[in-house]
């Protein structure tokens, strides 16, 4: 299969970019430190982005194949630089979601079931895309993993209701990253097709699969962890208080970022059109700094991929 044609595409953001640093993690998680309602303390919601974590890893995964087939197509040295470093984040994403799902199946979690069926989704579906939509898919993926991020830290507090630190520290690291690296695969996109129209294609496909299929299944967790929920009063209440945390107008997850989510239909949309670096200066120095920072402890190593001819 061969790639789109290559146009000159040059990003809104002319000036040199801010590193993006490969960090190495090591979380050790502890089935015995678990919170289930971990999400605003709900069951339903935060069944939601367990359900998250295991698929994210295929998709993860599917990024980091596509954006390494790209690559040798880039021919913006820095861009190309920044390929790399998505790809190594990307990978260490997957790697510690891995750790933690392995954690969520110690809890009933169907972690082996998913990920047979996600297996299957990849590999007879979205593997068997042509290059050209992998791409349109990534950038759509991407697009959702930086709404959602923004909403994150824009919702600093969310973290702070549970007293499960880990799971805390896994997703405010993650979150911090995916903001990190939220316009590269569009970048890359756009210098290798711009076509509006394949773009629109991998956003549907990235939206139907994020807002569809994960609630798909984040619905059935709770009953297959606990049948008896079925019949609880107090879960069908856990549910209501659930779908407005999660699409709820004012402050829901994806109620209240559609305007975010849908203004990547734009045609001159670019990911730098919402800008979080203030966010991220916030947080790196929150989660990062070497005495203080909630990651501190579980950052292992990290470099900064150099730039490739």
């Amino acid at each position: 299969m061969t790639t789109a044609t290559i146009h000159s595409y040059v990003p809104k953001t002319a000036k040199e970019r801010p590193e993006m640093p490969i960090r190495h993690m090591d979380f050790q998680f502890d089935a015995k430190e678990l919170d289930d309602t971990f999400f605003r303390n709900t069951e339903l919601a935060s069944a939601y982005f367990e359900a998250l974590s295991i698929f994210l890893t295929f998709g993860e995964d599917l990024v980091i194949d596509t954006a390494r087939y790209h690559r040798q197509f880039v021919k913006d040295p820095e861009l190309k630089r920044l390929v790399t470093a998505l790809i190594g984040q990307e990978a260490i994403h997957s790697k510690m979601h891995n750790e933690f799902n392995d954690v969520l199946a110690q809890h009933r979690y169907p972690v082996g079931l998913y990920r047979f069926l996600a297996d299957k989704v990849f590999e007879h579906g979205f593997k068997k895309l042509s290059n050209r939509m992998q791409l349109s898919l990534m950038a759509g993926i991407e697009h959702f993993t930086a709404v959602l991020a923004e909403y994150m830290m824009k919702h600093e507090d969310i973290f702070y209701e549970s007293l499960d630190e880990k799971q805390r520290a896994l997703w405010m690291w993650h979150m911090l990253e995916e903001s990190e690296h939220k316009d590269v695969a569009y970048d890359v996109f756009q210098e290798l097709s711009g076509d509006y129209a394949l773009r629109m294609r991998g956003f549907a496909l990235a939206a139907f699969t994020i807002t569809f299929l994960i609630p798909v299944a984040a619905s059935l967790i709770p009953v297959m962890r606990k049948p008896r929920n079925l019949l609880s009063p107090s879960y069908w209440r856990d549910v209501k208080r659930s779908l407005a945390v999660l699409a709820g107008p004012e402050e829901g997850v994806f109620g209240s970022t559609i305007k975010h989510i849908l203004d990547y239909t734009r045609r001159d949309f670019h990911p730098s059109d919402h800008d979080t670096s203030a966010y991220l200066e916030y947080y790196k120095e929150k989660l990062l700094n070497p005495k203080t920072g909630l990651l501190a402890p579980y950052l292992t190593k990290e470099f900064v991929p150099a730039k490739r001819a």
